[in-house]
């Protein structure tokens, strides 16, 4: 007997369909988890879509199928209710097949059958101008978790990062970095409001100084600052004192690289690879993998961006305005029109970010996914459309939006911010609380609704905390299985039939809806769906656990009991691996 019931019921419920309403054989079938147990096993609407096109009472037609309804040892019970439902209740035979099931296929168990389909995810893509921080972390967790879910549902997966290292934002980082690196020496240049101001800019230049000595000490005071533009008076925040401190910003970046010369690419590189570095390791020790991280600077080296613009402008959708390229996007849904080409010939980020969407497109991919953080919504308009006036279908890009998370210590808000250097990183964060209960924290609410991360309950060891929750139910089967001493190949040969109360079917009821929510959770792009099932797995377990013996004297229901056991435990693991969360033996 199958371990599905769904599908078998559907077979079931499609050859009643052909004897009551053959012309209506293509009508979908659905069937549901009941909310009330009472109801049954699972339901139907079936009576009442055909009710319409057939001009029949649905209760009526609800009779008609169940009576058509092939015998079958999968059901115990068939019933009419309400305004024309069909409720099944199965056989325990039925429900206890899945124990099966899962202890034979082990891993593997949830798994989809391969489709067919190539999915590039790209998430996290953080500017390596600084540690990544806790918000930075929600990002990856729902990333690397996501393309789990969706690779377990059957998809082929392609992890990306993008590096943007050929933006403003490095210029600024490598002048931080060299400025640092001049007071070392003696060279005290006021060091701008707008650079980056974190310690671990001041650790970068003095592993510069420690490298190279005085190598890159070629500028005097005077001349880093000659034709800068003044800095505003005191801590004005107005529009007009913002761009006094960009434009004298721009300035000693100019001057840098002036006096660098070619040291300048050397400087911004050493930089660029310090905070890449720590990136990746960060990511590694979180246990995110990519399988490429794609260079911005290579879509300039190979001449994609100018490419990119130039297809838009032969197809009519670049203008010029004062000695800029705009990009039309007002034309596809966009609130204004956006700069492509700057006047002084560069590109903007907008226009890399055309070329890389086009290489994706080019490499081939199925469907695209963006994770982006919710600030960026906006971007959402210009970027598709973009896509569709290169010709290229936009509904193959999805995007996923996630909203950042916000860290509380002792009820206290933590500010994060790169360029000041007020910010948790990552890596303290995980420092703290572990591994785990950041992957897992992270995915327990929709990725683009608000979180905040519970420093105190994230490190309790209590039952409120949902990681030590779950985890803990991993661990108690574990320690059942290590007392009663057996091999679990032994429990392939369990009687079955001989779990019959409610927590006991309940929890094979349970077991058996994984397959379909991890097809769920990817189709819905929300790992969170999987920490919620987890979570009521455990609790189902640690209730029978609290209310039943395992190892009790009957031999066939001890072995019954820990052939159920066995397949939560495997269940629990199989959707922890998922989430990036470990499964301990022991706590």
């Amino acid at each position: 007997m199958s371990a599905d019931p769904k599908v078998l019921l559907t077979e079931l419920l499609r050859t009643a369909l052909e004897s009551v309403a053959p012309d209506q054989v293509d009508t979908p079938i659905l069937l549901e988890r009941p909310k009330q147990a009472s109801h049954g096993d699972f339901a139907t609407n079936l009576a009442l879509q055909l009710a319409k096109p057939l001009r029949r009472n649905p209760r009526e037609l609800a009779g008609l199928l169940m009576a058509e309804l092939p015998a079958s040892p999968l059901l115990s019970r068939v019933e009419v209710a309400g305004a024309g439902f069909i409720n099944f209740t199965l056989a325990a035979a039925a429900k206890t097949a899945v124990i099966g099931e899962v202890l034979a296929r082990g891993e593997g168990f949830g798994r989809g059958a391969p489709k067919g389909v190539k999915v590039q995810v790209e998430f996290v893509s953080a500017n390596p101008t600084g540690p990544l921080h806790v918000g930075h972390g929600r990002g990856a967790a729902y990333g690397a978790s996501l393309c789990e879910v969706l690779a377990a549902a059957g998809y082929e997966v392609t992890r990306e990062y993008y590096v943007n290292d050929a933006g403003r934002q490095m210029d600024i980082l490598a002048l931080s970095t060299w400025l640092r690196y001049l007071a070392f020496f003696g060279v005290e240049i006021p060091f701008p409001p707008n650079a980056y101001q974190g310690d671990y800019v001041i650790d970068m230049a003095r592993d510069l100084r420690d490298a190279h000595q005085d190598r890159f000490v070629v500028a005097t005071r005077e001349q880093m600052l000659a034709g800068t533009p003044g800095l505003p008076a005191g801590e004005r925040k107005d529009d007009e004192a913002k761009a006094q401190r960009e434009q004298h910003l721009d300035a000693l970046i100019g001057n840098a690289r002036r006096l660098l010369g070619d040291e300048y690419a050397w400087v911004h590189g050493f930089a660029l690879n310090e905070q890449l570095g720590d990136g990746r390791d960060d990511l590694g020790e979180f246990g995110v993998r990519f399988d490429k991280w794609f260079s911005e600077r290579s879509l300039f080296d190979t001449g994609l961006v100018e490419r990119a613009v130039a297809e838009l402008e032969a197809r009519g959708h670049v203008y010029l305005q004062d000695g800029a390229r705009w990009f039309r996007s007002t034309a596809f849904g966009d609130e204004k029109d956006r700069v492509v080409q700057r006047e002084n010939g560069l590109y903007t980020y907008f226009a890399s970010d055309i070329a890389y969407h086009l290489n994706k497109y080019e490499r081939g991919f199925d469907r695209i996914i963006d994770i982006w953080g919710a600030d960026h919504h906006g971007y959402i308009a210009r970027v598709k459309g973009a896509i569709a006036a290169l010709g290229l279908p936009p509904e193959k890009l999805e995007v996923a939006l996630v909203q950042f998370a916000v860290l509380y210590r002792n009820g206290q808000k933590t500010s994060m911010s790169t360029r000041s250097g007020e910010f948790v990183t990552l890596r303290e964060l995980r420092r703290e609380v572990g591994n785990d209960a950041c992957r897992f924290f992270y995915v327990l609410r929709k990725s683009d609704q608000h979180l905040d991360f519970d420093l105190d309950l994230a490190k309790s060891q209590s039952n409120e905390n949902p990681v030590y929750y779950v985890q803990y139910a991993h661990a108690r089967v574990c320690s059942v299985l290590a007392q009663w001493g057996g091999a679990t190949t032994e429990l392939a040969a369990a009687e079955l039939g001989r779990l019959e109360n409610e927590r006991e079917l309940a929890l094979c009821a349970l077991i058996a809806d994984f397959p379909e929510l991890l097809q769920s959770a990817a189709a819905d792009y929300a790992p969170h769906q999987v920490a919620f099932y987890l979570k009521e797995l455990a609790a189902g377990f640690h209730s029978w656990y609290n209310a039943e013996r395992m190892l009790v004297e009957d031999e066939g229901l001890k072995l019954a009991r820990l052939a159920l056991a066995a397949a939560v435990r495997q269940v629990l693991a199989n959707g922890l691996a998922l989430l990036g969360v470990s499964a301990p033996e022991s706590m």
